[in-house]
């Protein structure tokens, strides 16, 4: 992915576009298409012992029908006619943002916020890396400095371009344009049963200030002269310097800060109640939430470089990947902000953020963009030295937010930290890089122009037809595989789709989990299968995700749709399609995942699983390695990150063996489908 690309899509000398509305889709259309989602759920059923699938699907279908013709039709006017009073779209101005992240009351760490793990600084050298930098105060190190002050002014860089530039002319310009202001100058505020985000004034002071969090000190750093020009590295590398000495001082004469970044770990509700009381104790902290809510991101500085286990590298990049997400025990972080930098003191660095203002693609985007250039691209840093011989920063370029606390505030904190443990120790989050092939040898493979694959099918253009498959399906695929290897069964999948076609459009549910995946998956495990006719199922299996892709991405897709006709429904209204369990079992997505850019700068990514008994799963398709990364819980028995990556893993062995068959006729494909 070229962050160079994506800044200049977001402006041109052309004439501006503006983007269409996200569509009400039509009822009969989102009801079809629903009921299609359930045939395999059916189909399991019935080859478990319940009902046929012909008797169960009948009775699914008088509902639909119902309800399009009763009930239905009052709530589509409804919608309707809250897109009519919507300014942009009737979904996103309404309904998904308390629904699908501010009413929840779970904690962020680890069950909302998502993660990414950074490339290494090559020009950092190999014994700071290894934890051997001498030059250290409060336990940070010169080079820590460095590459936090390099990494946070190539953030503030990619800001100030996106904001210098006109309007974007292109779709995704334009959905940048509206995108990528969220991420920065915001925060989650804790409310009791739902939560808000912060909206700072204009006028605000705090807008050009990063909060540094240190040691579980909070500052605010300037990073803005007094003309409000933005500084460069080398001055922000001086002022975080000032703010690691003042930390060294302070630890020194016996200071200790309060953890009540910790708080912020907490269910909801309990942060709610906390930050309340917080407040309420001292005008200051009131000054100090304020300065946090509107400043544009923070950083962490770590005292330290994790190590969760000892081993070669790969336990080095899940160590990194857990700090990222969680840091030790949920200290030295704000887990509300949408966007925290993290850097320990051999340099790993990371970012961490809040998902209800943005999808992850979007803070993926500016981090690429940081990545791009290390530290060695600028020939004019200043000697390291020693901190006893930096020129200190300007003055008043930081200060001191101590929060103001009592023992019942530290009694809070600890009682946060507990669960936080908990939380942590609860989660079982790897990294695999599967670095057999990538999306090269996918593209490459995939083609086509067997006339008797497509013959009679819709695919049909000619018999000169090249196909290429999509990496993402392909993917989608081997973990559908993966998933039943591990449990004998079939679940619920979903799959992130952007609609960034749309004004304001955010995202909706690619049901991965289809009749023809499900045929795929049982023929991959029937050795009478013929090799040639697994090529088939998947090829097909791969055309149909890449039709429920294109129909969510293009505003067709049925689940924000089901969501808003049920939110419409009065409090007398009801309709059996909605009671019925296989509606629900539809919406469980104990396989969740999402796919991001190439990821060529980042080690690994992640976001928690949804489901107790499930997996949250980010992959990274690049040229020739496949990233994934994999999150469970430990207390359940049914799932292990580390068994599902070995399944990921022979299962995408083996598609390359049949995929590189020659496709079988249509009637032997028909045959096979008909007895799975």
């Amino acid at each position: 992915m070229s962050s160079t690309r994506n800044i200049s899509d977001a402006s041109s000398a052309s004439k501006p576009l503006r983007l269409p509305r996200l569509p009400v889709p039509l009822l009969r259309d989102t009801l079809d298409r629903y009921l299609k989602s359930l045939e395999p759920l059916l189909l399991e059923d019935e080859a478990r012992g319940g009902p046929t699938f012909s008797d169960a699907m009948h009775t699914r279908v008088a509902w639909a029908n119902e309800f399009e013709q009763g009930l239905g039709k009052l709530c589509q006017e409804r919608l309707k006619e809250i897109d009519r009073k919507s300014p942009y779209n009737w979904l996103d101005d309404n309904f998904w943002l308390k629904k699908a992240y501010l009413e929840w009351r779970a904690p962020l760490l680890v069950n909302s916020n998502w993660w990414l793990a950074y490339k290494h600084d090559h020009s950092v050298p190999a014994c700071v890396m290894d934890g051997a930098d001498a030059n250290m105060r409060a336990g940070i190190s010169s080079w820590q400095i460095r590459r936090a002050a390099w990494l946070l002014s190539r953030t503030l860089e990619f800001k100030r371009r996106f904001e210098s530039q006109e309007p974007g002319t292109t779709r995704t310009g334009l959905w940048m344009r509206n995108s990528v202001p969220k991420i920065f100058n915001i925060c989650r505020i804790p409310h009791e049963n739902c939560d808000k985000l912060s909206t700072p004034l204009s006028t605000s002071p705090y807008l050009n200030k990063v909060i540094v969090i240190l040691h579980n000190w909070f500052y605010a750093l300037d990073v803005c002269d007094s003309h409000g020009r933005g500084v460069n590295h080398r001055e922000l590398e001086r002022r975080i310097r000032d703010v690691v000495v003042d930390v060294d001082k302070r630890l020194a004469s016996g200071e200790k800060a309060p953890a009540i970044g910790v708080l912020s770990s907490d269910e909801r509700n309990n942060w709610a109640k906390n930050l309340g009381y917080l407040l309420s104790i001292s005008q200051s902290n009131r000054k100090l939430m304020n300065v946090i809510e509107d400043s544009i991101m923070a950083l962490s500085l770590d005292h330290y470089t994790y190590a969760r286990t000892l081993g070669p590298a790969p336990s080095e990049r899940k160590s990194h990947l857990h700090n990222i997400r969680s840091g030790i025990s949920a200290h030295n972080r704000w887990f509300d902000k949408g966007v925290s930098l993290i850097v320990e003191n051999n340099t790993r660095a990371g970012m961490m953020g809040e998902h209800s203002p943005v999808d992850a693609l979007v803070p993926s985007i500016v981090a690429d963009f940081s990545l791009t250039e290390d530290m060695d691209a600028d020939s004019e840093w200043l000697p390291l030295g020693s901190f006893a011989e930096h020129k200190t920063s300007e003055p008043d370029s930081w200060e001191r937010l101590d929060w103001v606390v009592n023992e019942y505030v530290l009694r809070k904190c600890v009682e946060a930290e507990d669960r936080a443990k908990a939380i942590i120790a609860d989660s079982d989050d790897d990294v695999f890089w599967f670095m057999d092939y990538g999306c090269d040898w996918i593209r490459n493979t995939s083609k086509t122009d067997s006339p008797a694959y497509y013959a009679n099918r819709s695919l049909m253009r000619n018999s000169a037809t090249e196909v290429q498959v999509s990496p993402d399906a392909y993917i989608q695929l081997a973990m559908q595989l993966a998933w039943y290897r591990t449990r004998g069964t079939f679940t619920a999948t979903y799959e992130t789709a952007l609609t960034r076609l749309f004004q304001h459009g955010r995202t909706e549910t690619i049901r991965t989990l289809t009749t023809d995946s499900r045929t795929f998956v049982l023929a991959m495990l029937d050795a009478t299968v013929p090799s040639e006719t697994k090529c088939s199922l998947l090829r097909q299996a791969i055309q149909t995700h890449g039709r429920l892709t294109k129909a969510a991405a293009t505003g067709k897709g049925i689940d924000r749709h089901l969501l808003g006709l049920r939110l419409v429904m009065g409090a007398n209204e009801s309709s059996p399609l909605f009671e019925d369990h296989f509606f629900l079992q539809s919406q469980e997505w104990k396989l969740s995942t999402s796919g991001l850019s190439a990821g060529e700068y980042f080690r690994g990514t992640g976001f928690g699983a949804p489901y107790a008994d499930g997996y949250g799963v980010n992959y990274l398709a690049g040229t020739d390695v496949i990233k994934f990364g994999i999150e469970s819980k430990f207390s359940c028995s049914e799932t292990s990150s580390d068994a599902f990556k070995d399944a990921i893993f022979s299962s995408l062995r083996d598609m390359k063996t049949i995929f590189q068959c020659k496709p079988s006729d249509i009637d032997t494909v028909e045959v096979h489908r008909a007895r799975l």
